[in-house]
């Protein structure tokens, strides 16, 4: 090394000599030195299970201020994936909504047609709970399938109530009970169409079936108890609003008071 003056120094009056191991080469992962830890899923074991798994053991180890821990590669990409699909959720929803409001130019029967989407969540989940499956990535695509499916259904009862009640002149109840009678076969074609459709995805047959089993269990649980709650439930939501929108004010009189005034100005300018 050179001095102050210019001169070269040896290393070895400023240093010694250690014989040691060292590494080849050190990783870094961000300009920061890195180390990579591998592993392989056993039999039987999701991805979810492996990755919350292997958060609770780093969460038990006393780590010093100047390190930290992260996922990478496959495991990574399922975070990412998986932190993003309730915001792709609750947002597939909300432009339906915004849709069927401009449709029915309404902000209150886009409610009764999504009113049968609880029954829908709550038959897909309890399907993958019964049958042992989680909520991975085809399980979503399943729900988000399902949404469309259970939106469907509404919409063929309630486009037929409004266009009765407004176009017929029938009152809300005789409006939804006579497109409870109509619209019941073709809800009930294309709820087993779906239905069918699915099952074997269900039944994990065919090549490379079994990934892709919850996908089918979702959408078939899902089916099969919102068809049961939505044939009751979608009407009773809709005379609901419809009270409810339909409601009288405080502030509005009522006919049989105007009823005795004009009466007795009638009377008196006779």
């Amino acid at each position: 090394m050179r001095a102050t003056g210019g001169s070269l120094v040896p290393l070895r009056e400023v240093t010694r000599d250690v014989p040691g191991v060292a590494p080849l080469f050190v990783s870094h992962s961000g300009q920061v030195p890195s180390v990579t830890i591998s592993f392989n899923l056993a039999p039987g074991v999701a991805l979810s299970q492996a990755i919350t798994a292997i958060e609770a053991a780093r969460r038990s180890l006393t780590l010093p201020a100047t390190m930290s821990a992260g996922f990478q590669g496959n495991a990574q990409a399922f975070k990412d994936s998986s932190a993003g699909l309730l915001l792709l959720l609750a947002f597939a929803v909300f432009v339906i909504y915004v849709v069927l409001g401009v449709l029915y130019e309404s902000y209150v029967h886009p409610l009764t047609i999504l009113s049968g989407l609880p029954a829908a969540g709550l038959g897909a989940l309890l399907t993958l709970l019964l049958f042992g499956k989680e909520l991975d990535l085809y399980a979503f695509v399943g729900i988000i399938m399902l949404i469309g499916i259970v939106k469907k259904n509404a919409i063929m009862m309630i486009d037929f109530a409004l266009e009765a009640e407004r176009k017929g002149g029938r009152s809300p109840r005789e409006a939804i009970r006579e497109a409870c009678l109509v619209r019941f076969r073709p809800i009930m074609m294309t709820t087993f169409a779906a239905l069918f459709g699915t099952l074997p995805i269900a039944l994990s047959l065919g090549a490379s079936g079994g990934p892709r089993q919850s996908l089918g269990l979702a959408v078939v649980g899902g089916l099969l108890l919102s068809q049961f709650l939505t044939l009751f439930l979608t009407p009773a939501v809709y005379l609901f609003l419809d009270r409810f929108v339909h409601r009288p004010t405080a502030h509005a009189p009522a006919e049989g008071a105007l009823a005795p005034a004009a009466a007795t100005s009638a009377g008196s300018n006779a």
